[in-house]
């Protein structure tokens, strides 16, 4: 759909358009927000991606999660299958470089995690709407993870990311918070 590829270059611009020194002040203020959010405190076991600059930095996330005591569990997507699964990750030494220079579990050291275990899923995406619908990066992984998936899901963005409306499809499936570094959207509750 060439109408979402111009989208997602239009915010990838955006995004590297946040100076380093803003970039790190508006994730701290949307990680502060998430850690008073009744989803972060009610769950044990949460599923997040590792950031990629420019993406909401969620190394400081996870580390707070380990300090809580919570189980964190991270994507290995299954190219072949266009799938993923969740394993968890006790430590970042746990990590390999896979393509696009994203990192993911290595297989050998991480505990594979059963979706219904997963009792919060922080959703990444490049645009948002206020109702809760995402742009993807193009994979479509979460898309299919969320079909049958029973959990919390909420998505973390800047404000820049939110964008009036985006192509929904069929197949999307909207998380029912976001929280921004100037507000929390609560979308399905």
């Amino acid at each position: 759909m060439k109408e979402k590829s111009i989208l997602r270059k239009q915010l990838q611009q955006k995004l590297k358009d946040i100076s380093k020194p803003e970039y790190e002040h508006l994730s701290y203020k949307i990680s502060q927000a998430l850690f008073s959010d009744p989803y972060w405190t009610d769950s044990e076991t949460i599923g997040i991606t590792i950031s990629k600059f420019p993406e909401v930095d969620t190394y400081q996330i996870i580390r707070r999660a380990w300090e809580e005591k919570k189980t964190i569990v991270i994507p290995k997507c299954l190219p072949k299958q266009k799938e993923m699964d969740f394993r968890a990750l006790t430590a970042f030494n746990q990590l390999e470089s896979v393509y696009y220079g994203l990192f993911e579990p290595i297989e050998t050291q991480t505990e594979f995690t059963e979706k219904e275990k997963i009792d919060l899923l922080i959703v990444p995406g490049l645009g948002f709407t206020r109702n809760g619908y995402r742009l993807g990066f193009g994979g479509g992984y979460y898309d299919r993870f969320l079909k049958n998936y029973n959990g919390k899901t909420l998505s973390l963005a800047f404000h820049q990311q939110l964008v009036e409306e985006l192509p929904i499809e069929e197949h999307d499936i909207p998380v029912l918070k976001i929280i921004t570094d100037q507000e929390i959207l609560t979308i399905n509750e």
